[in-house]
């Protein structure tokens, strides 16, 4: 009996190797690569015949493809305007986030508008998404629920129905009979995206694939599959929290920039009209440590409250703790106020929080931590109207930022009045003179510390 050759393929990658290899030699990956049976792949012939002919760009018809709206207007907001025919599109999360949620009620939106949608589940039972569906209040006649793993039935039943959408949850439970792995090795979620994203080519039917997520937040199995489907979204938030944001990593038919804020409720995910106002509803007044961020979510902006609250420290090395900003940045920012504003802070503790849940990852809201810690450091509350906003340098300066004009119009719609901005972002600003706002440019944190504690 012949022994089943075997190869180690990369887990981040999809290089393979002849040989075990505790780094990747491709993307420097410890750990990553993982046994499994080689396939010896089978000749692929030729054709003489082109099945399509070169042809000038202008001469591409574009009108076959009308997009489908889902209902869910955040969902619609972040594809572009909805789903396009034969689009291939993978959406990642955290378990128990709402994935699974988020496109059953997608799925119900579909299924009222445009026929049906086969809804196929590797994990759950038909009778589990029922329930969940019932909670929704999302019964249809035409969603198809279809238990399923092997992917070739999957295809099989899907050309027989013809759906307007079918929906994978999720593609590591999936096998195709023709890789001899276990169901979520790197073979079987190549070769079943593969086979996806061909049926969805040449069906015209766009199909949906739930992905799972390492601890590292990246999506499991090869870096491949993200290269292979056309859209990539990312579904996030604190579980604890009731707030989940919806990005767009990639997306070929429209911008990578829309995100879209859902709220998970009893009845499932209900889309935030107002988060700027959601958040703020029970921030504190004259409550030292506090200062307004104008955050841009993609394109959006919204309207954060970040805490910080410095005390004596009773350790012998102070503790410093963020909580929706990155740690690293909070180290540097609270050298540049000790060192450039005179601020004592090594024998303090520091703990930063954006409230809500969100991450703050963009440089914008440098000036607003910087503000609030030494808002609770000298005990001094900022005026409530006010809004912050600006990148903080290594020595003290402030930096511009983009869409100020967006974050300022979003903050004066809620009632805010005076606005601290980077003085390089001030000289070019387009806003008429007329709204009645206060306008501060500063170029330094010392400035931006004179304006703000009067």
């Amino acid at each position: 009996m012949s022994k089943l050759k075997t190869k180690f393929v990369c887990q981040q990658c999809g290089s393979e190797s002849g040989k075990w290899l505790g780094r990747c030699p491709e993307c420097g990956e410890w750990n990553s690569m993982v046994e499994e049976v080689a396939v010896k792949k089978s000749e692929v012939r030729m054709s003489s015949t082109p099945v399509s002919k070169p042809r000038p760009i202008n001469m591409v018809d574009t009108s076959a493809l009308p997009r489908l709206l889902t209902g869910v207007n955040e969902f619609d907001r972040v594809l572009g305007g909805g789903i396009v025919p034969g689009t291939l599109f993978l959406i990642g999360g955290d378990p128990g986030i709402g994935k699974s949620t988020l496109l059953l009620q997608v799925a119900a939106g579909i299924a009222d508008r445009y026929g049906s949608v086969l809804y196929i589940s590797g994990e759950e039972s038909a009778a589990q998404i029922k329930l969940r569906a019932e909670r929704l209040g999302k019964i249809s006649n035409n969603l198809l629920i279809f238990t399923e793993n092997n992917l070739d039935t999957i295809v099989l039943e899907a050309l027989h129905h013809k759906p307007a959408l079918v929906i994978i949850d999720s593609i590591q439970t999936m096998y195709s009979p023709e890789i001899p792995s276990a169901p979520g090795s790197v073979g079987q979620v190549r070769e079943s995206t593969g086979k996806l994203m061909r049926f969805a080519k040449e069906s015209g039917i766009p199909t949906a694939i739930i992905g799972h997520v390492t601890k590292d937040g990246n999506i499991a199995g090869p870096r491949l599959l993200e290269h292979m489907v056309d859209v990539v979204l990312y579904f996030e938030g604190e579980r604890s929290y009731a707030f989940r944001v919806l990005r767009a990593i990639k997306n070929r038919f429209g911008s990578t920039n829309e995100s879209g804020i859902f709220s998970m409720e009893e009845r499932g995910l209900i889309e935030v009209a107002n988060p700027s106002g959601f958040l703020l509803a029970e921030r504190p007044q004259g409550a030292p440590g506090s200062v307004v961020l104008a955050y841009m979510e993609g394109v959006r902006p919204l309207l954060i409250e970040i805490q910080a609250l410095v005390s004596t420290t009773c350790f012998g090395m102070p503790r410093r703790m963020a909580a929706g900003f990155d740690y690293n940045r909070l180290i540097l920012l609270m050298a540049v106020l000790e060192k450039r504003v005179g601020l004592m802070l090594a024998n303090q503790d520091a703990y930063v929080n954006a409230v809500g849940g969100f991450k703050i990852v963009e440089p914008a809201a440098d000036l607003p931590v910087a503000l609030a810690i030494a808002s609770s450091f000298r005990g001094m509350a900022v005026d409530p109207y006010t809004v912050v906003m600006g990148e903080v340098g290594l020595t003290g300066e402030v930096r511009m930022i983009t869409r100020v004009e967006a974050r300022i119009s979003e903050a004066a719609a809620l009632g805010f009045k005076r606005f601290v901005i980077p003085a390089g972002n001030y000289s070019g600003l387009k806003l008429p003179r007329t709204t009645g706002l206060e306008l501060i440019g500063v170029a330094s944190v010392s400035e931006a510390m004179e304006a703000v504690f009067v």
